[in-house]
């Protein structure tokens, strides 16, 4: 993560030069965006593939060898539908795949709603670096807040910092507003994340994590897809101010599911030995 936090504030910061650069060999000014990521992620491939050892999915055995796989008593794994009858792994899925639709929502347009108003690559690449800084560089911060609170308040801190956002992005087109209401829009989106998966893994036993992650992958995959498509479609036809509204009031969803509420008899989650 913090890796990547490097690489996502400095990168949309190389987006205009490089289009310069493009634009000098003939080609146009974000394709130098496009050939700059995609030799970063070639160097990433390589590195990867020759350098990452021990395989994840040997730490994964390796783990998973240590807990016997019925922790449930249920005879085996349970279904998707048995894990998502859980009340806390519904709230964990929601957080994710909401956060993650909203601020798709909102991210995607805003560099579109900025060309409007006659910015530049530069200005446009400043307030998406503010944005991915929000995203990123608290992540260690905010797994810390989720062992310390809990993993519902930090979901409902998410939840709020989403709503906040998508307010604030309404106020004003220029840069430093926008760049403030992006930064809290990723930092929601980071805690809505964090704080959903860790509630998720919580549920979970080692059998069952890479089936139910995998299928929060996709469901996460599908709101993104969703996300950008439908800010586009209200966008084009309503306005930003409209899309954004849109958006806070999707992110109500997991803030009132995330609210503080009195545990159901006999409900329980699958927790590792040594966590919160």
């Amino acid at each position: 993560m913090l890796g990547g936090t490097v690489g996502a504030v400095l990168g949309p910061l190389l987006v205009g030069p490089a289009g310069a650069w493009a634009e000098r060999l003939g080609g146009r000014d974000l394709s130098g965006a496009y050939a700059v990521s995609g030799l970063l992620l070639l160097i990433a491939g390589v590195v990867v593939f020759a350098a990452l050892r021990p395989d994840p999915r040997q730490i994964g055995k390796a783990v998973a060898a240590l807990y016997p796989p019925d922790v449930n008593g249920t005879g085996g794994m349970r279904s998707l539908r048995a894990i998502l009858a859980g009340t806390e792994a519904r709230l964990a899925m929601t957080s994710m795949v909401v956060g993650q639709a909203v601020m798709v929502m909102v991210m995607v347009i805003t560099s579109l709603h900025m060309r409007a108003h006659a910015h530049g690559l530069g200005e446009l690449s400043a307030v998406i670096s503010s944005h991915t800084l929000g995203m990123f560089a608290f992540s260690v911060v905010s797994g810390r807040l989720a062992d310390r609170w809990g993993r519902r308040p930090t979901i409902a801190a998410g939840a709020a910092g989403l709503v906040l956002a998508c307010a604030l992005a309404t106020l004003s087109p220029d840069v430093v507003p926008l760049a403030g209401a992006l930064f809290i829009l990723g930092l929601g989106w980071n805690l809505c994340f964090v704080g959903g998966s860790t509630l998720l893994a919580d549920q979970l036993t080692p059998d069952e994590r890479a089936r139910t992650q995998g299928f929060n992958d996709l469901l996460v995959g599908l709101a993104s897809a969703a996300g950008s498509l439908g800010s586009g479609l209200v966008f084009a036809a309503l306005g930003y101010s409209v899309m954004a509204w849109t958006g806070a009031a999707l992110a109500l969803v997991p803030l009132v599911l995330a609210l503080p509420r009195r545990r159901a008899a006999g409900e329980s989650g699958y927790v590792l030995r040594g966590s919160a």
